[in-house]
């Protein structure tokens, strides 16, 4: 594992980092278009890179229906997340699931399903996914999951403030949510289908970094639009600008709409191409996925065998 990195710390809010940034919606769709046809990844190689990819998933279930038995079965795959069989073909050992991601009133229940795997329990929080709700009780709401047992908090930010401009709002809102997180580290969800720009997806990403968040995050997965290649290599580009100002090192999450393997290959790139193998850790790198790890799976499957095998036989939990 490479060496731990200091913790974001956040600065005073300066708008002058982002207010005269325009960013190009079409070259940044060319770029990422090109993305996966500059760099290929085959064979062994590749097996390799999905297996790297498992470790950095986030295993989601942000269902209503969600109970103590299922987030039990989802935390029994992530602490195995590929058949006994696969592993042992692959010579793979130990390997888990970045985090498992779950509802503020799940969150005990996967403190005792996960104790001791050092798998680390993230939950969402401050109202998700709309963050609609009085400042005050989404605060509480940090306050309780952190008490419960999460490790890391995935807050939504008022999407008003930045359709409307309204940086310094949104700048104070993240910081009292940093704060209210604690040792919690923290994911800043900016719901980037809903902010209409790339422009604001750069500049919504700084005020946020600005705040201290530990990741920047794309999506709920519960928008129209979730994660996309564009977004996130603005959102890339936003975490190298702050990190040449600051020194700060922030980590990035796309989530929403990743359900394939070769999704898990895309954004992988991304990650190596903008910001460099170190960011291919999961300290600074996850998934926001669930049914990616069933697909990954099937993959690394046909790698062994040749052969594709039937969904079913790759359950999710």
């Amino acid at each position: 594992m490479p060496d731990p990195i200091s913790r974001v710390t956040g600065v005073a809010f300066d708008p002058s980092w982002f207010a005269s940034q325009a960013v190009n919606t079409p070259a940044a769709e060319r770029r990422a278009a090109t993305l996966t046809t500059r760099r290929t990844v085959k064979k062994d190689h590749q097996a390799a890179w999905l297996c790297k990819a498992i470790s950095l998933i986030d295993l989601t279930t942000l269902s209503g229906d969600d109970t103590q038995a299922r987030v039990q079965r989802l935390c029994a795959k992530a602490r195995q997340p590929l058949r006994p069989d696969i592993a042992a073909a692959l010579g793979v050992e130990g390997l888990t699931v970045g985090a498992v991601c779950v509802y503020p009133t799940m969150v005990p229940h996967a403190v005792r399903a996960l104790a001791g795997s050092g798998i680390p329990v993230a939950s969402v929080a401050t109202g998700f996914p709309a963050g609609l709700m009085p400042l005050d009780l989404r605060l509480a709401e940090i306050r309780w999951a952190v008490d419960q047992g999460a490790h890391e908090i995935d807050i939504v930010i008022t999407r008003e403030h930045a359709l409307t401009g309204n940086w310094a709002a949104l700048y104070d809102e993240i910081a009292a949510m940093r704060e209210a997180c604690g040792d919690a580290h923290m994911k800043a969800i900016l719901a980037t289908g809903e902010l209409k720009t790339l422009t604001n997806v750069y500049a919504a990403s700084m005020v946020a970094m600005q705040a201290g968040a530990d990741f920047i995050k794309t999506s709920t997965g519960k928008e129209e639009v979730n994660a996309t290649l564009p977004v996130s290599l603005t959102m890339c580009r936003a975490i190298r600008d702050y990190r040449a100002r600051t020194g700060q090192i922030v980590g990035f999450k796309p989530a929403g709409g990743l359900k394939t393997a070769k999704d898990a290959m895309a954004w992988l790139i991304l990650m190596r191409e903008e910001l460099g193998l170190r960011w291919m850790q999961p300290d600074l790198f996850r998934f926001g996925a669930s049914s990616m790890l069933a697909d990954i799976e099937r993959q690394l499957e046909h790698h062994i065998t040749g052969r594709y095998s039937a969904a079913h036989r790759h359950p999710l939990a």
